[in-house]
């Protein structure tokens, strides 16, 4: 497609000098029905009324070969999905961060908690940019900084000896660690001495107390192994699993000293603050009284090691919008330490999860979310009896469409909008939803399996695309697809999942639409068959290729 905006391009530019090729293509947008390519000239600011400057691009102007559009835009899916250069599909790939290196922050839920909703907006949100910025060249080390170190471990150190067993630690390190930690913190609210136990062992953890640091090193090896679990069922993978335990002293002494010959350390109690109230941030406290650090320290220091360790181009937090005061002190007091690479973070924030619970109105545990929506798409599934026996795996393939569900609904909209969690819609096979989407890419599937006499194709050239030419319905399709590169491009610059979600329904609502004209079972004109098959085989390809870019798994069968 890119192909016709540049040519698209180059006229107005030759009509309109004043403006360079790379400026008018720069305004060259896709159109809406019946209308391919739209350019809105008043964007430039040219001198002249609008009306004029469009008449004088528009003189001799003679329309591209619509046959050809549909030849080139199904002949680059083709070629780049099953004869890429690297052996791997590449479609909608480009080079933009070639040479680059991101690291990525997410997830980054807290040990001895079970993996909470909470931290699923930072997963979701994550694991599509991780895999944005790789389809995009750059290179990506994903991160997951556990929250691992902290009072909270001194409340489990002192709780496990009284309500700690090793027995249910084996069976679910996570669930048994929260447990004792709800147990602790029951006890804490009503005998303040708990708390200041509490605190006590955490002060040992930071001195480097043997006898607690063992058992905590205990806790987190088998919580990560639980979390890695968890992972692989959202089909998410980190590069690296590190935490706040893992940050050095060495930075945490030295963000002090140097923010205390700054002059913007005050001391409040024996506390640490640094003054931010120049830069509208308020106060944040850097040290506690009794000398153990805090997570803004912790994260200062953290930051600093990573950039010795990679040296990247740019480091991003994904983290809920409640943090951004948080996130915004951190970056100044970075600034202020006079690093060259401050400004090359960023934060990407999101709103909240709203109401998501079990559908009997408990808990919020990620786990038993998704097996519930499994269990509801299991039911579903097996309503229609022929196609669940011919489903290899159902248990699996329900759970992939559960996991769908939840992962549509939450980047459905622009991601920094809070969004009401609803058990109906997200798994729905109606409307634009999970569930709906896993069927369009399954029903376009079983085109080859359901036509296996014209198969293997003959090679593209052999095709005739101009039997397609007339139909609206292709014309929409293949307009749809030679979009893609522009919409991966697009989220690049905006970090919205939402715009490639909404791509995905287009997509899939325009198959939808073809399916009774341009028919292929049952078409006797075998030359028109293998054309219109060979489209939405290209329409799958695509399809696939966005849906794993939000990290989601295409199915076969369901």
């Amino acid at each position: 497609m890119d192909a016709f905006r540049v040519a698209i391009a180059k006229r107005i530019s030759d009509r309109l000098p004043q403006l360079s090729v790379e400026q008018a293509y720069s305004g060259v947008d896709y159109g809406k029905k019946g209308v391919d390519f739209t350019v809105a000239l008043p964007r430039f600011r040219l001198p002249g009324k609008p009306d004029e400057l469009a008449k004088s691009v528009l003189e001799d102007f003679q329309p591209d070969d619509f046959i050809a559009l549909i030849r080139e835009v199904l002949n680059q899916i083709h070629t780049l999905t099953h004869d890429s250069p690297s052996a791997k599909p590449s479609y909608g790939t480009n080079t933009i961060g070639l040479g680059k290196k991101l690291v990525i922050e997410y997830s980054s839920p807290n040990i001895a908690k079970s993996f909470h909703v909470g931290h699923l907006r930072s997963t979701i949100i994550g694991a599509f940019l991780a895999n944005l910025y790789k389809t995009c060249g750059w290179e990506v080390v994903s991160m997951n900084y556990l929250g691992d170190w902290g009072t909270q471990f001194g409340m489990i150190a002192s709780g496990f000896e009284k309500y700690g067993s090793n027995e249910e630690l084996s069976k679910n390190a996570i669930k048994h660690l929260y447990d004792v930690y709800v147990r602790v913190t029951k006890d804490a609210d009503a005998d303040p001495d708990v708390k200041a136990e509490a605190a006590r062992m955490f002060k040992r953890m930071e001195d480097g107390d043997e006898s607690v640091l063992s058992r905590w090193r205990e806790w987190r090896e088998l919580s990560i192994a639980k979390y890695i679990e968890e992972y692989e069922r959202l089909n998410v993978t980190f590069d690296r699993y590190t935490g706040e335990s893992q940050v050095g002293k060495k930075w945490m002494d030295t963000a002090v000293e140097r923010l205390d010959e700054l002059g913007l350390i005050s001391d409040s109690n024996g506390a640490k603050l640094v003054d931010l109230e120049k830069w509208k941030l308020g106060k944040a406290v850097l040290r506690k009284a009794d000398g153990t650090s805090i997570y803004l320290t912790r994260d200062i220091a953290g930051a600093i090691e990573r950039w010795e360790k990679y040296q990247f181009d740019k480091m991003i937090y994904v983290v809920a919008s409640q943090q951004d005061l948080h996130l915004a002190q951190f970056f100044q007091i970075l600034k202020l330490m006079q690093f060259p690479w401050a400004d090359r973070l960023e934060h990407v924030n999101y709103g909240l999860v709203l109401g998501m619970s079990t559908r009997k109105g408990t808990a919020v545990f990620l786990d038993q979310i998704i097996k519930e929506a499994s269990s509801v798409m299991h039911d579903q599934m097996k309503r229609n009896e022929e196609k669940y026996n011919a489903i290899e795996d159902p248990e699996y393939v329900s759970q992939e469409v559960g996991i769908t569900g939840i992962k549509i609904q939450d980047m459905a909209a622009k991601r920094i909008n809070n969004y009401t969690f609803n058990w109906d819609r997200m798994l729905s096979f109606e409307g634009d939803t999970g569930p709906y989407l896993q069927y369009a890419h399954v029903r376009l599937t079983s085109m080859e399996r359901k036509n296996p006499e014209l198969l293997p194709l003959p090679p593209p050239s052999q095709i005739d695309t101009s039997l397609l030419a007339q139909s609206g319905h292709a014309r929409d399709i293949a307009i749809l697809l030679g979009s893609y590169p522009d919409v991966v491009k697009t989220a690049l610059k905006t970090h919205e999942p939402s715009g490639v979600v909404t791509f995905a329904f287009r997509l899939a609502h325009a198959i939808s639409s073809a399916w009774e004209t341009l028919v292929v079972k049952g078409e006797q004109d075998v030359e028109k068959a293998r054309a219109r098959l060979w489209l939405y085989i290209c329409a799958r390809d695509v399809l696939g290729a966005a849906m794993r870019l939000l990290s989601i798994r295409p199915l076969e069968r369901m």
